[in-house]
């Protein structure tokens, strides 16, 4: 039995890894390209370069993409190829948590480098996405209704022309 709000699911979704994936790509803009290429280098990235820029713009791109519930199925592979090399990369040696409190000061709270549990949420909430449709008010519902209302005009076109014909036999 599935619930009739069920179908409602995808759209936060499709919010929180939108907006989080064009903040991560925001933030490397605002620090400037070359800090991300001086990182992919420092961890051995061959291309850095052009894989900074490959990166940012999947990250900007991919996000407005899944947003807008716009090509969810394809933007999302890319999207996790960056998840995964950010995982296996970066984020393994730290574990799982993505929370690690090293200390409380006077100025606040201090915390330890971040393991891959975000990671891991990202790439499920991808998945869902990918597996359980974009929900509504997405822009892959519109291009599939408008596909499906072609198909159904060309086989009616299709049918009064195979029936036109047949009524000349």
């Amino acid at each position: 039995m599935r619930f009739p709000m069920a179908r409602w699911s995808p759209i936060p979704l499709r919010l929180i890894v939108g907006y989080g994936f064009m903040q991560h790509g925001f933030a490397k803009l605002s620090r400037g390209p070359g800090a991300f290429v001086a990182i992919l280098q420092t961890i051995g990235v061959p291309h850095s370069h052009f894989m900074a820029w490959l990166t940012i713009l999947t990250e900007l791109l991919g996000g407005l993409a899944v947003l807008l519930g716009a090509f969810v199925t394809i933007v999302s592979v890319p999207m996790m190829a960056v998840l995964l090399v950010a995982m296996f990369e970066v984020h393994l040696p730290y574990g799982f948590s993505s929370i690690k409190l090293l200390d409380v000061t006077a100025t606040g709270a201090k915390f330890g480098p971040v393991g891959y549990e975000v990671i891991l949420l990202y790439l499920a909430c991808l998945a869902a996405l990918v597996v359980g449709g974009s929900g509504p008010f997405a822009i892959d519902g519109l291009i599939g209704k408008r596909r499906a209302s072609r198909s159904t005009t060309a086989r009616r076109q299709t049918g009064s022309a195979r029936s036109a014909c047949a009524g000349d036999r």
